[in-house]
């Protein structure tokens, strides 16, 4: 029951930025990445949302953690408890341009990266429900571009992998 992590994908809004002034960017969808093994991303990609609005995903998924049938991903997150220096300790979300119909040519393209830190999730003891990341810019990682709101619960997970490092 408890061996999983659960990942909602509520909304995004932009601030002003390259982003929002670029007319090539229409279409947004989000993939969400855990480590190198796995990524997931909302099955809609909506219309860029202009100033001050949001757009809504409300895009839920699962990823199972359990000892049985997801040995990369249970010991991926072992490590990220026992490394403290281990820097991919996050789910990244990217948000991603997806090119308008009629412009098949045009490449899908990453914008913008948000970050949780499944680790933080451990040490503070909280799971991180509707709460808004920043996004920031692919191209300059100092830039903030938007809010994503996003729902992480692995608290019960990486709980139970930890158990188990201890018993290891």
């Amino acid at each position: 029951e408890v061996e999983k992590i659960w990942i909602k994908i509520t909304s995004l809004g932009l601030t002003e930025s390259r982003i929002t002034a670029d007319e090539t960017i229409q279409q947004l969808f989000i993939e969400c990445r855990l480590n190198n093994f796995l990524a997931e991303e909302t099955p809609l990609s909506l219309p860029k949302p202009t100033g001050g609005q949001r757009i809504h995903y409300n895009y839920s998924t699962v990823i199972n953690v359990d000892k049985e049938d997801n040995h990369t991903e249970r010991e991926y997150l072992k490590s990220i408890l026992l490394k403290p220096d281990l820097p991919a300790d996050s789910l990244k979300f990217t948000v991603v341009s997806d090119p308008p119909e009629d412009e098949q040519d045009l490449e899908c393209e990453d914008i913008g990266f948000a970050y949780v830190s499944l680790k933080e999730i451990f040490q503070k003891q909280r799971d991180i429900i509707e709460q808004d990341i920043d996004v920031f810019d692919s191209q300059d990682a100092s830039t903030v571009i938007g809010k994503l709101t996003v729902t992480v619960e692995a608290l019960n997970a990486l709980r139970s992998v930890h158990e188990e490092c201890k018993n290891d």
